[in-house]
């Protein structure tokens, strides 16, 4: 519990580093979003037009002290303000509707990646030196490292507009209206494939490689000499004993790479224009939408600290070593 409680207050430190941090970084960049529109407007905007404009985007003259504590009344409620590129949408509404697609693309693909690159790297070294673990592994990892962009583009121009297997766009079809029919789930499982498959053959690589030198050590430990001098079936000494220990660093990356599914995949999404986190915060960036940066930047390292510290705790119950840590 000490140990647990310990990790809680770091978290609650970064959290709260991370929280200045975003108040405070946009407003070092040059320019604002009211600035930009009143430029545009050239002179046709009145004087209370631009107060009452100003006060919409969460911009004022007050003292940088008293904006930053008023900042952290407004999150504390929840209130990330108005987004300036979906004007007069509410932050919390813009990021919600992404949010949807992001999780659904990042976290499929994860879940495949890491559940069928873990058992090819079990499998792999407990056949050390056969086929599969002398052609897979690497062939896996030599496609992981081509760029992302790279092998998205490429998948969208041979398997999408020459061959013509997948659509080239979006989360659905146009002409499908969103509810829980058949058709609409059809429609999105179909457009979720090819980005999906994408981020797959990006990662899988990695946790193939990792598993299988992790088994490698594991096997050669005591412990699995004594479950197989105890006449264990290879199936149970394989995954019971083997996988179960050398599965802890995979926990670890996959803690990680859960919190970064939010930011991880802008420019998948951007090739494929699907409507998720990443499309909406280039978006953000480039149309200087303060409030809609910040909140997308604050979900992103919120996502990452709750995950760090979910596999904290699943680590205490896996190897109990780590409690008195």
């Amino acid at each position: 519990m000490r140990f647990i409680l310990r990790r809680l207050g770091f978290y609650l430190l970064a959290a709260w580093a991370s929280l200045t941090i975003n108040f405070f970084l946009p407003r070092l960049i040059p320019g604002d979003p009211a600035s930009t529109i009143i430029a545009s407007s050239r002179g046709q905007m009145r004087p209370e037009q631009i107060n009452q404009l100003k006060e919409a985007l969460g911009i004022s003259d007050a003292p940088i002290i008293q904006q930053y504590f008023t900042y952290l009344s407004h999150v504390l409620r929840g209130d990330f303000g108005i987004s300036f590129s979906a004007f007069p949408s509410p932050v919390t509404t813009v990021i919600s509707t992404g949010l949807i697609w992001t999780l659904l693309l990042g976290g499929a693909a994860l879940i495949i990646s890491f559940l069928l690159g873990n058992l090819i790297g079990v499998v792999a070294s407990w056949r050390r030196g056969g086929l599969l673990d002398t052609t897979l592994p690497p062939l896996l990892v030599l496609i992981g490292a081509f760029p992302p962009f790279f092998l998205a583009l490429m998948a969208l121009f041979f398997l999408g507009l020459n061959m013509g297997w997948f659509p080239l766009r979006h989360a659905y079809d146009d002409g499908v209206a969103p509810g829980w029919t058949f058709t609409f789930v059809a429609s999105v499982a179909e457009h979720l494939l090819l980005p999906a498959i994408t981020i797959v053959l990006v990662s899988i690589g990695g946790w193939v490689l990792g598993m299988r030198n992790t088994m490698i050590g594991v096997l050669a430990e005591d412990y699995i000499t004594m479950a197989e001098a105890k006449g264990l079936s290879q199936r149970e000494v394989m995954f019971k004993y083997a996988a179960r220990n050398a599965l802890l660093p995979s926990v670890t990356a996959f803690g990680m790479a859960l919190g970064f599914v939010l930011s991880g995949q802008i420019l998948i999404e951007t090739i494929f224009s699907y409507p998720g986190l990443g499309y909406l915060l280039v978006k953000s960036v480039t149309s200087l939408d303060y409030p809609l940066m910040q909140g997308l930047f604050l979900m992103i390292t919120f996502a990452v600290l709750a995950a760090n510290f979910i596999v904290d705790v699943v680590y205490t119950r896996l190897d109990p070593r780590v409690r008195t840590g």
